[in-house]
């Protein structure tokens, strides 16, 4: 038996090779999985689970519903791109949401799961806005608004970040060392999984006298992959 993991998918209509490599993953890899983690931003962007009736939306919804039905546990936590999405979408797809962080026993090893955005804490101006998106009153106040308003602010936004992220260096947008450390302090040191950063790899911490393992998961711009994980360890898998 063993688990699989991904993030930062980014679907959207515009990238239909990320789109149709998505299908033949769960149609292949993890259909043979016992459980399949999706860690944040399986969508580019997410306005709110009222968009479900969208084409490109549903067939997502409904391909991840059929990997559901075949058996395999199916968990999805919020990313930066998807935090919109809720339990109409998870009860579409067949999906338990989960927090972030969580820790979960992996196949006999303690493993801390997040997306990865709160462990770039040298990104100020980052961390000023995702306390903005995650308010409630802030989210309540946007999904009240039409869904073709709310799709046109999202594009707004999105156009926004990109133009923020040209004046920052890979660095700051990276995650800090202290932040992971403490992280895993906190969590009893444990393995952990993340996303986020599209900067993929297995890194080793020493915190405490403790050796922790860090795997940061792919994004699928150019490339696409998972980790899979089971009682011997992860390994990194490309598709």
């Amino acid at each position: 038996m063993h688990s699989i993991f991904v993030s930062d998918l980014h679907l959207t209509p515009d990238r239909p090779t990320a789109h149709s490599t998505f299908f033949r993953f769960l149609g292949g890899p993890a259909s043979g999985a016992a459980s399949l983690y999706v860690l944040g931003d399986l969508f580019e962007s997410w306005v709110g689970d009222d968009d479900l009736d969208d084409s490109f939306n549903a067939s997502v919804a409904d391909a991840l519903l059929s990997l559901a039905a075949g058996g395999v546990a199916l968990y999805f936590m919020h990313g930066n791109r998807d935090i919109l999405v809720g339990q109409a979408f998870a009860r579409r797809c067949g999906a338990h949401l989960i927090a972030d962080p969580l820790v979960i026993d992996l196949h006999g090893t303690r493993t801390l799961l997040m997306h990865g955005d709160t462990l770039c804490t040298d990104d100020l101006d980052y961390q000023k806005f995702r306390a903005y998106a995650h308010d409630a009153g802030n989210q309540r106040r946007f999904l009240e608004q039409p869904l073709a308003a709310r799709r046109a602010q999202m594009l707004e936004m999105r156009a926004g970040s990109e133009r923020s992220k040209q004046a920052k260096t890979m660095e700051i947008m990276d995650v800090a060392p202290a932040a992971v450390e403490q992280a895993l302090r906190s969590h009893g040191y444990p393995r952990l999984i993340h996303g986020h950063t599209h900067r993929p790899g297995r890194h080793l911490h020493r915190v405490d006298g403790h050796v922790c393992e860090r795997w940061v998961l792919t994004d699928w711009y150019g490339r696409a992959g998972y980790l899979r994980c089971d009682e011997d360890g992860c390994r990194a898998v490309e598709l």
